[in-house]
Formats: structure tokens, C-alpha cells, sequence
């Protein structure tokens, strides 16, 4: 009888305890081999085209300057489109999670999930299934993103409203409060009178929520309002 072969895996997290951690996990397990843990998204992509590998672990959100998680997930299922991939995130909402997996990736854990449930997913995510804890399986039943088949591939103005719905959870509280605001038609001056803050304050705050979900005008802002919304 032939003996099974490990699963290959290689690991990407901008955390070097993090990435420490993951190793000391899979190098504990005889069915897992490590081939490689990487701090880079390009030094990963480098290290992909020498070696053959069954299974990426890597984290959603990477340092300033990295390509982010979401391009990162579609780069590498149209480079290698064997690779599985799953995705290790303290960014743990549902429409992240269904963001994810209709980009390509296989599965998705949140950091703060213990070192069993880290090592059930890949074994999950490398014989071929979806992994999701059962509580995040059950929220994307009940979330907004429901309404999106997690199985069928997302098309760009779903990616990104998608996209601006996970980022939401970046948003401090007046930040969100300024955008609500503007939803409702306030003009900047309108907002400072309604919160007795400065002009120069509530301006400051719009532009630091734009900044972050990547919006480039009011314009933009209205077309994610549901989103937004939560409807």
C-alpha cells in the first residue's frame, strides 16, 4: 500500500511571531510539510514557480505597500490555478469572508481561532473543500452577502461593492457617523453644526473614510449606499 503523500504547503503573514506560530503547528503534524514562510507577497510568487505546492496559508490583510489580500487571492488562482488557497484574517466579517471565496480563495480563518481548528482547515482545504468555522458559515446565511452564490466567480461591480463593505469595519465611529450624514444629504458645514465640531474636523474625517474605503467622490459614495446601509 502506497503511503499518502504530505500536503506541500507554504505560509505568508507580515507578522514574524504569526508566521512562527503557523510553523511550529505544521511542523508537528507528519501529514503536513512546510515548504517555506514568507513576510512578501512577491517573494511567495518567486518561491511558487520553483516548488510545487498543494496549499497557500496566508493572511488577508498585508503591510503598507504590499498588493493587497483581494488581488493577491485572484493573482495567484490565475497563475496556479491548482493552488488552494486559505485565508488567515483578523479582518473577520462575513462580507470579507464571501469576498474572499468568490475570488478563489478555499477557505478562511480568523486569528483568533485555536491551533486545532488552524489545522482541521487545512486538512479541510486540501482534500478539496470549503473551509468555514460553522458560526461564519451560519452569518453569511443571514448577512447582505447571502444573497451572492460564494461558488460563482464575482464580477467587478460585485468585487467592488463587496470590497467597500468589508472595508467598512476600518471605519472609526465619527467616521461612520460623517458618511451617514452625508447620505442623508448634510453638507459638510451642516455636519460640524450637528456634532459642535469644526468644519475643518468633519472635513478631515470624510476624507480619512473615503481614503480608506477607496472612494473618490460623493458620486462613488452613493452608488455602495446600501452597502453602506447594511441593507
Amino acid at each position: 500500500m502506497l503511503e499518502k503523500k504530505p500536503t506541500r504547503l507554504m505560509i505568508l503573514d507580515d507578522h514574524s511571531l504569526v508566521l512562527c506560530g503557523m510553523e511550529i503547528k505544521i511542523q508537528a503534524e507528519a501529514d503536513l510539510l512546510l515548504l517555506g514562510s514568507f513576510s512578501r507577497g512577491s517573494t511567495l510568487m518567486a518561491a511558487l514557480r520553483e516548488e510545487e505546492v498543494d496549499l497557500v496559508v496566508m493572511d488577508y490583510s498585508l503591510r503598507s505597500g504590499e498588493v493587497d489580500g483581494l488581488n493577491l487571492i485572484r493573482t495567484l488562482k490565475i497563475r496556479f490555478p491548482k493552488l488552494r488557497l486559505l485565508i488567515i484574517s483578523s479582518l473577520y466579517v462575513p462580507a470579507t469572508v464571501a469576498l474572499a471565496l468568490r475570488c478563489g480563495a478555499s477557505g478562511f480563518i480568523g486569528k483568533e481561532l485555536n491551533s486545532d481548528e488552524f489545522v482541521l482547515a487545512i486538512r479541510q482545504v486540501a482534500a478539496g473543500k470549503v473551509y468555514l468555522h460553522p458560526d461564519m458559515a451560519e452569518a453569511l446565511q443571514v448577512h447582505e452577502v447571502s444573497r451572492l452564490d460564494i461558488a460563482t466567480p464575482a464580477s467587478e461591480s460585485e468585487v467592488a461593492s463587496l470590497d467597500v463593505l468589508a472595508r467598512t469595519s476600518e471605519l472609526t465611529v465619527r467616521e461612520h457617523e460623517v458618511l451617514r450624514c452625508c447620505l442623508d444629504g448634510l453638507s459638510v458645514s451642516h455636519i460640524a453644526r450637528k456634532f459642535s465640531r469644526s468644519i475643518k474636523t468633519i472635513s478631515t474625517q470624510k476624507q480619512a473614510a473615503f481614503r480608506k474605503l477607496g472612494l473618490r467622490g460623493d458620486n462613488e459614495l452613493y452608488k455602495v449606499r446600501y452597502q453602506m446601509e447594511g441593507r
